[in-house]
């Protein structure tokens, strides 16, 4: 008589197939997240160029109002008064509006009465002399630009820009470095991940035409390594 032979089946996974699986799974949510960052900073982005549209398309309503004047920054005027101010009466949901959905500094900012949205000095403040006197006039006029679909009017404001209403322009006169540049504006403001010279990611800039665009820091870094300024205004001497 031969015996019998029991053949015993062991379920389970060995340790091989369980690291198999671990890496799988890991490599599955990284995917994953990444997907979702791309997903809120694209939706962040076209809200934010949304936002930007529709100031544009106040300033230019503004100016129609005011003998072709774009609002004045606080320069001329008390801090409570800068530009963004000038146009709630032209903006819906303006406590939105004013505050881009990917700036870090939104409470506080919305909190100060600031805003995401910095003004480019090129069109809105004179040049000024050595002794800070006027020196010229201001372009702060829809008919003053000689080409309003390349000229700059709005920007993003920086994580390092002050974060109250005053806080309403920039220096761009000064941008003969990236360093310059970033201190003022976030050419990256909407991005996948970060990066320590701000070259990784997207920004939007409204222009005097009420176009905004999106363009890449990477892109706006070698236009200023070229030594061309962005926020000057095309057909003009700055």
């Amino acid at each position: 008589m031969r015996p019998n032979l029991t053949v015993q089946n062991k379920a389970g996974f060995t340790l091989i197939e369980l690291l198999v699986v671990i890496a799988i799974i890991t490599i599955l949510a990284t995917f994953s997240v990444i997907a979702t960052r791309h997903l809120r900073s694209g939706a962040n982005m076209t809200v934010c160029a949304g936002n930007m549209r529709q100031i544009g398309m106040a300033m230019q309503m503004y100016a129609d109002d005011h003998r072709g004047n774009y609002p004045d920054t606080s320069h001329t005027l008390a801090a409570e008064s800068a530009w963004i101010y000038q146009l709630e009466s032209y903006l819906g949901k303006f406590d939105q509006l004013r505050i881009c959905p990917a700036d870090p500094n939104s409470e506080m900012r919305s909190r100060n009465k600031a805003s995401s949205y910095i003004l480019n000095s090129f069109v809105f403040l004179p040049p000024l002399d050595a002794f800070g006197n006027p020196a010229g006039s201001a372009y702060n006029k829809p008919s003053l630009l000689p080409d309003p679909s390349n000229t700059i009017l709005v920007f993003i404001a920086s994580n390092r820009a002050g974060l109250y209403p005053g806080d309403d322009h920039t220096h761009s006169d000064q941008w003969s470095s990236w360093a310059r540049l970033t201190s003022d504006i976030a050419p990256d403001r909407h991005r996948h991940q970060a990066s320590k010279n701000f070259t990784k990611g997207y920004s939007n800039y409204l222009y005097a035409d009420c176009s905004v665009r999106s363009i890449s820091a990477h892109e706006i870094k070698a236009q200023i390594d070229k030594g061309n300024n962005i926020a000057e205004i095309p057909g003009t001497t700055p």
